[in-house]
């Protein structure tokens, strides 16, 4: 018998969430794969690549192959899956999603399904982040895209090969209210910000803040080839950006140079 393939899963919307029940289902369909899903206890969403330092973790088993890391982060659930279940054998592939949002343009910095992603990379651990752009009035989302998009990237990559170097992922976005999608290969938009912090007082007259969600309003960057994820989606594409860890800003070592001269 083949060897099974063995995939890792995680997310940022917590382990209840209904995309990563949807992408396990998805998974298993496909033959001869082992899935382990390490999840967050609660949703994360937003948290960046942050590891839990100073306070410890603990694994709830929730059913078979399946576990929440109480209060962990998904960078976290990454890790400690890698150093614990899998410290003899790496699994083949990590899957972080389904995520209920996208995650497009900068956006990807503050994203706790694309640092799952990151940290599997960082082990050598091919990795693929997924989202769900939503039109949250329909608060319970349409993952069928989404499920058919993964079964297909998966079966690629089992087949074939993960078609980047080290330290690099796949970022992936799913269009919303799209039955069917062509798959364009983007980059990552340029996202414009804004403050957007709601001022509330509680019975006793004390002030807190609640951090609100802005529209997506993005811009094609200068000199970009190509479509960017936003456009893609936009356009009712699926997008899928390849992710690289260096930040370095290669172009402006020469200007740093100079201005430290």
């Amino acid at each position: 018998m083949d060897k099974k393939y063995k995939i890792l899963v995680t997310n940022d919307d917590g382990y209840e969430a209904k995309g990563l029940l949807e992408v396990v289902k998805a998974l298993k369909e496909l033959d001869n794969v082992e899935v382990t899903v390490v999840a967050p206890a609660n949703e994360k969403s937003a948290c960046g690549h942050s590891l839990t330092l100073v306070r410890p973790l603990r694994f709830v088993s929730v059913d078979d192959d399946f576990y929440k890391l109480d209060d962990g982060t998904p960078s976290d659930c990454v890790y400690l899956a890698l150093s614990t279940m899998f410290e003899n054998e790496k699994p083949d592939l990590l899957i972080s999603g389904i995520n209920r949002g996208s995650n497009m343009g900068e956006d990807i910095t503050y994203s706790g399904t694309a640092a799952g992603a990151m940290e599997a990379v960082l082990h050598d651990v091919s990795a693929v982040a997924i989202s769900q752009v939503m039109d949250f009035t329909n608060p319970a989302g349409d993952f069928s895209l989404a499920k058919k998009t993964i079964q297909q990237v998966v079966t690629k990559i089992r087949n074939a090969t993960f078609p980047l170097p080290k330290r690099e992922f796949l970022n992936i976005n799913i269009p919303a209210d799209v039955e069917e999608a062509e798959i364009k290969v983007t980059y990552a938009g340029y996202r414009h910000y804004a403050n957007d912090s709601h001022l509330h007082r509680n019975p006793r007259g004390e002030e807190f803040y609640w951090l609100g969600l802005h529209p997506l309003n993005f811009s094609k960057r200068s000199n970009a080839k190509g479509m960017s994820d936003y456009e893609a989606i936009k356009a009712g594409y699926i997008s899928i950006t390849p992710i690289m860890l260096d930040l370095s800003a290669y172009k402006s070592m020469k200007l740093l140079e100079e201005w430290i001269d």
